[in-house]
């Protein structure tokens, strides 16, 4: 049974993957997407500009496109991406077309819908928050702990993760965000970096008590490759421990994970012992140890949300 709504939650590549196989599980679809991108393009715009930082919303955007000529064309501008001796060196062109739309409208979500009605977007994209954030962990190792400040560094920080925060501490959420967390049949959560894409919509206050209430409707999806700088070192039962840290109210009502991780007995237990539901699927591609089959995945969410009401 292909649920009525699903809203998808997190950032870059992960969310990219859900998307791309959530269009085919239901007709009604939305994109939460975190916005704590420093580098690349997104950083300089987002310095440069003070806006939001738009590669990930561009990113969910591109996933969403029309399954046409028209989609699939509008598709490839947007990610098309400058190679010049020039300032515009490195820059995506769907980058700045979003930020343009921001100038023009003065509203991340008016201009976030304008670029959907450009591609025909089967679904919708919001930001996490109406501001960019910096999110801040610190960071273990060996017997010295240190602080590393924005998501890049956070990402490619040597050591263990053991604390998050971000700032603004309190951001401005728009209402339209909330509401589509609420009226959601399904929430998918992850996969992503668990960090500074999946975790940190539990340090956006409304956003954490929003997923908390939509617990018995959310599908966890783990990742399913052990190469992320950001958890190098540990494993997926080690990820979950940290989300039951952050916010040890949520409890989602399924977890999903790859075949190659539903045989540690020790993530088995854990799950189990948060009350929650595992469910293992094969989800990789063949030839990649970090990238997800889109039929494979689809068929995951299929089985993952058709049973959130069983």
């Amino acid at each position: 049974m292909r649920p009525a709504s699903v809203v998808a939650l997190g950032g870059g590549h992960g969310l990219h993957a859900s998307l791309s196989a959530l269009r085919h599980v239901t007709d009604d679809l939305t994109a939460i997407v975190t916005v704590a991108d420093d580098g690349g393009s997104s950083g300089r715009l987002r310095e440069e500009m003070g806006i939001v930082p738009p590669g990930d919303l561009r990113m969910a955007l591109s996933a969403l496109c029309e399954d046409g000529e028209w989609g699939r064309t509008w598709r490839d501008v947007l990610q098309t991406r400058f190679s010049t001796a020039g300032p515009l060196d490195g820059h995506a062109l769907g980058n700045l077309l979003i930020a343009a739309l921001w100038e023009r409208t003065g509203d991340v979500v008016e201009g976030l819908d304008w670029v959907a009605r450009l591609l025909h977007a089967q679904g919708r994209v919001l930001p996490l928050a109406e501001e960019p954030l910096q999110i801040s962990a610190r960071v273990d190792g060996g017997h010295v702990s240190s602080v590393a400040r924005g998501q890049v560094a956070v990402a490619t920080a040597a050591g263990r993760v053991s604390g998050l925060s971000i700032e603004p501490a309190q951001p401005r959420v728009p209402q339209v965000t909330l509401d589509a967390i609420a009226g959601a049949a399904g929430v998918v959560l992850g996969p992503g970096s668990w960090y500074t894409s999946v975790l940190v919509h539990f340090l956006v206050g409304p956003v954490a008590r929003a997923l908390v209430e939509a617990g018995p409707r959310t599908v966890l999806t783990l990742n399913i490759a052990y190469v992320d700088a950001e958890t190098e070192g540990s494993y997926r039962v080690d990820d979950i421990r940290a989300l039951r840290r952050l916010e040890p109210a949520f409890r989602p009502a399924v977890v999903l994970a790859d075949t190659s991780h539903g045989r540690d007995g020790e993530l088995v237990a854990e799950i189990e012992n948060w009350g929650s539901r595992l469910v293992v699927h094969d989800m990789k591609r063949d030839d990649a140890l970090d990238r997800h089959d889109v039929a494979r995945l689809t068929q995951a969410y299929s089985h993952a949300l058709g049973g959130l009401s069983a």
